[in-house]
């Protein structure tokens, strides 16, 4: 894969990461799930998931090592875990509380309630969410030691993802921040990548 993917990759997935909190809506009740804006919030961060992996696959192809091939694998892993989830809140949590409202019956938010903190689909979620920080912090150790990206164009990344599971806990502006500091994250390694490798050839190393 050459640069100009990586880095698209690395920013667009950067961009849906803050679309996904800045649409969505900020209450968790039925008239927020129903709404397009759930929808739509939530379908972003889903196909940012899908373009992380495909990003920090495409960073091992730039630099040639084994960690990034590694942090490839486990974000990928990170990504598998974490899309079920968000899979079921937008399209499976729409659907309840589109019928609660249509009834004007309340009960059916209880549904919502047990998937979404549930053991299992939450342990999921979690495991997930702690890949792609893992996966991220050694795509950045990887971009320090490269040689050819600059040292710290990784670390705003793997902060961000670091960060994604304590910002569920904080008022919703912390969320937009939070989405916010994954662009810019995203942007920056995306400019590493197109500067730091315009015109040279892929490194090929394959030292750990």
């Amino acid at each position: 894969m050459s640069p100009k993917p990586v880095a698209a990759a690395f920013a667009a997935a950067g961009i849906l990461f803050f679309v996904y909190p800045a649409i969505r809506p900020s209450g968790d009740d039925a008239t927020a799930m129903a709404s397009s804006a759930w929808l739509a919030g939530h379908s972003a961060a889903m196909v940012g998931f899908v373009l992380l992996g495909l990003a920090v696959l495409g960073l091992h192809q730039v630099l040639g090592d084994r960690l990034s091939l590694r942090a490839a694998a486990v974000t990928w892993a990170g990504a598998g875990l974490t899309l079920p989830y968000y899979g079921a809140e937008t399209f499976g949590l729409t659907v309840i509380a589109r019928r609660s409202l249509r009834d004007q019956a309340p009960a059916p938010m209880e549904l919502a309630a047990e998937f979404r903190f549930g053991a299992v689909p939450v342990t999921m979620f979690a495991a997930g969410l702690l890949l792609l920080a893992a996966g991220t912090v050694m795509a950045a150790v990887s971009v320090w030691r490269s040689g050819t990206l600059p040292r710290w164009s990784g670390t705003v990344t793997a902060l961000g993802f670091v960060l994604f599971i304590p910002q569920f806990f904080g008022p919703y502006p912390l969320r937009i921040a939070h989405g916010a500091l994954v662009m810019a994250g995203g942007l920056w390694l995306a400019a590493a990548i197109l500067n730091g490798r315009r015109g040279k050839p892929a490194t090929g190393r394959t030292t750990g």
